[in-house]
């Protein structure tokens, strides 16, 4: 056989490889790729009904520029992505750290702070809003307050971020778990003889070895946050006078989409929520370069 020449095996091999992952594009094409094109056109065009659209150019896109609403739900957004990714994968490492010791009952707590994760969101905005009830709710009768957890224009939004973190802690803790049982005992053995302490064996051993678990982690975190809808489309209600204070640009997509029937400005809001999503991606993978350590 000639230098560079495939082999009938190898094309028959490459074959069945293109067969075995066509579902996959398929339905990646189809139910991600192709909605995403037509949502860009979506974003340059305004909706006449029964799936019709007219071209208008940037209309839509100035329009979204000039209304307050919007630039109120970039900035919800964006603080509610501060206020609960730092804080949950903090304390999702630490469950992970404390999961990962010599404890009686380790795979009892870890089911148990797995199973938020397992809940139907609805249940679990349900038991919640019970608990931020300004009249009866036991956040309430515990510190002996009346504060509006979730009407009050200033709290509603750390409300919803308290409910996000407790939500994503079990989920989050399992996979920096999963990191921390891959780094080798023979570090902690050989740094124990050096005489390093605990907190310098977790900054000098543990957090970089466990770094690539959790720059994955944190990417994941932060496009949750950054697409969320369902617990503020479930904690705030229409009525809430609340609501311009807490509600992200993916409920606010789905309000001119479905609502105000302004597909177009929906589909622009929608475009400039990747947007976003994609530029925090790159600054990730920008900075990870200094922090993440890839070396086993």
């Amino acid at each position: 056989m000639k230098k560079g020449k495939i082999s009938t095996a190898a094309r028959r091999e490459q074959a069945w490889g293109y067969l075995m992952i066509a579902p996959t594009i398929i339905g990646l094409i189809v139910l991600n790729v192709w909605p995403f094109i037509q949502t860009i056109y979506a974003s340059f065009c305004k909706h006449l009904g029964f799936g019709h659209y007219k071209f208008v150019g940037l209309e839509n896109y100035v329009s979204m520029f000039q209304d307050t609403d919007f630039w109120r739900a970039t900035g919800n957004t964006l603080i509610f992505c501060v206020l609960t990714v730092p804080v949950g994968i903090f304390i999702s490492l630490l469950v992970a750290i404390l999961l990962n010791a010599k404890v009686k009952f380790k795979g009892g707590f870890r089911t148990i702070f797995f199973l938020p994760m397992v809940c139907a969101p609805a249940a679990v905005t349900m038991v919640w809003r019970w608990i931020f009830n300004s009249e009866y709710g036991i956040l309430n009768q515990i510190f002996g307050s009346h504060i509006a957890w979730i009407t009050d224009p200033k709290v509603a939004l750390i409300s919803c971020a308290i409910v996000a973190v407790w939500s994503s802690i079990g989920y989050d803790a399992v996979l920096l778990l999963s990191g921390l049982q891959n780094i080798s005992k023979s570090y902690y053995e050989a740094a124990s003889i050096d005489g390093a302490s605990k907190i310098t064996q977790f900054f000098k051993i543990t957090l970089p070895m466990v770094s690539p678990t959790l720059f994955v982690t944190m990417i994941m975190r932060l496009m949750t946050s950054l697409k969320v809808y369902d617990l503020i489309y479930m904690m705030v209600e229409e009525t809430n006078p609340a609501l311009t204070s807490v509600q992200s640009l993916i409920y606010l997509f789905y309000r001119e989409s479905f609502v105000a029937g302004s597909r177009g400005l929906g589909s622009a809001i929608a475009v400039w929520t990747v947007l976003i999503i994609g530029v925090a991606t790159v600054f990730q993978f920008i900075g990870q370069k200094k922090w993440v350590n890839y070396e086993v």
